[in-house]
Formats: structure tokens, C-alpha cells, sequence
């Protein structure tokens, strides 16, 4: 079930200074995965674990689901991975900036909130003003995932990113449903999805070389 929290109320405007990446992993050299949206994180937790060479960063807007994913990680002791509680579209943006574009090697998002309503879109969480922020601070060969069960949605964010001409599609003359998961690990909402038989809808993008417009 998706668990929808308003991003735009006046508690989750509030800016979260984000720690710096030597407090988030044990090795800052690593290249990072960005996951934002991770819920309840079993996704980063298992990439974490079977993933050494990667840092791993999961961002998510409910904090009760933040503090059980920090749990877990502390349990496995895995030093490759925080998880921080935030709304990305209000905090994400100085710590990027302060962090420097070298580096977040990968961003996902997967399966983000859809809020079908007309009036509701501007809650999203890919939005014209969230994806130049990516691509301002993403080097050239950066890679971009997104993925939904909703076709809107995925046609929507693919035509947003198209638009700004950014980043080159891995599959640009696919349907979306058939393009594979790169990643071994699945989503708890992507097993939920596969066992009603449904359909995933998926991207994957690569930061070209283009200066944002």
C-alpha cells in the first residue's frame, strides 16, 4: 500500500541540513547510488550488502520508515549505506552543491508517489525544477533509472527528461515494459506489483554532455 504524505505541507518545506559524505560512509571515495524515494530501504539493504565497491545514499520523506531502514543498516553493519530522513525537493539541493558532481554516479527512482490528480501533480516528485537540480550536478556518463507501475507517470517523467535534452535514453525505441531491471534486487513494491501480474514501465538514462537550458 502506498503510504502518501503531502510534500508540499508546511513540515515538510522545512530544509534539512544533510551530513556531509564522511559521515555518511566509511569510505568517501566509492562512487554513490542515490535512491530517492527508498521507503522502507530492504531495496538499499540488500544492494548494500552484495555491492562493496558502491556507497549507497536512500532518501525518503517518512520518517518512521527512515528509522527502521537506519535500524536494519546498524544491524548488518553495513558502512556503505545511510539512509536520511528529508524532502528531496527542498534538501537535496545545497548538499549536492556543497558535495560536488563527482561523486553520485547513479540516481533511481522508483515507483515515486503518482498523485493522480490534476491539482495534486505539483506534489510529484520529478518535476521540471527537481530534474534540472539532477542535471546540474551530474557528470557527463551519470546514469539515471525510473521506474513505475503506473504508464502515466512513466510517460510523464520520460517526457519531461527527454525535454530537457540531458540525457540519452539506453533504449530510446523500446516499450517500457519490456526494458529488464539492471538491478538484481527488486523493490518491495515491484515484488508486489509482479505477484498481481502487473506491468513495470522502466528507463534507464545517461547524462550526455548538454548544458542545462
Amino acid at each position: 500500500m502506498r503510504q502518501h504524505v503531502n510534500p508540499l505541507s508546511h513540515f515538510f518545506q522545512l530544509e534539512k541540513d544533510l551530513p556531509e559524505v564522511s559521515k555518511l560512509f566509511d569510505n568517501i571515495y566509492l562512487p554513490i547510488h542515490l535512491d530517492i524515494g527508498c521507503g522502507r530501504g530492504n531495496f538499499l539493504l540488500e544492494m548494500a550488502s552484495s555491492n562493496s565497491q558502491w556507497n549507497f545514499l536512500g532518501l525518503e520523506i517518512r520518517e518512521s520508515l527512515v528509522i527502521g531502514a537506519e535500524k536494519d543498516r546498524v544491524k548488518l553493519g553495513l558502512n556503505n549505506l545511510s539512509f536520511l530522513f528529508c524532502n528531496a525537493n527542498v534538501s537535496l539541493k545545497n548538499w549536492l552543491i556543497n558535495f560536488g558532481k563527482s561523486k553520485v554516479k547513479r540516481v533511481s527512482i522508483q515507483f515515486p508517489d503518482p498523485w493522480f490528480k490534476k491539482r495534486h501533480r505539483k506534489r510529484r516528485l520529478l518535476t521540471s525544477s527537481f530534474l534540472t537540480l539532477l542535471t546540474e550536478n551530474l557528470d557527463t556518463g551519470s546514469e539515471l533509472f525510473i521506474q513505475s507501475d503506473v504508464r502515466s507517470i512513466m510517460n510523464d517523467m520520460t517526457n519531461l527528461i527527454d525535454l530537457s535534452k540531458c540525457f540519452n535514453s539506453k533504449f530510446p525505441n523500446s516499450e517500457l515494459s519490456t526494458i529488464s531491471n539492471p538491478f538484481p534486487i527488486l523493490t518491495e513494491r515491484e515484488k508486489y506489483v509482479k505477484s498481481q501480474g502487473l506491468k513495470v514501465f522502466r528507463q534507464i538514462y545517461y547524462r550526455n554532455s548538454n548544458k542545462v537550458k
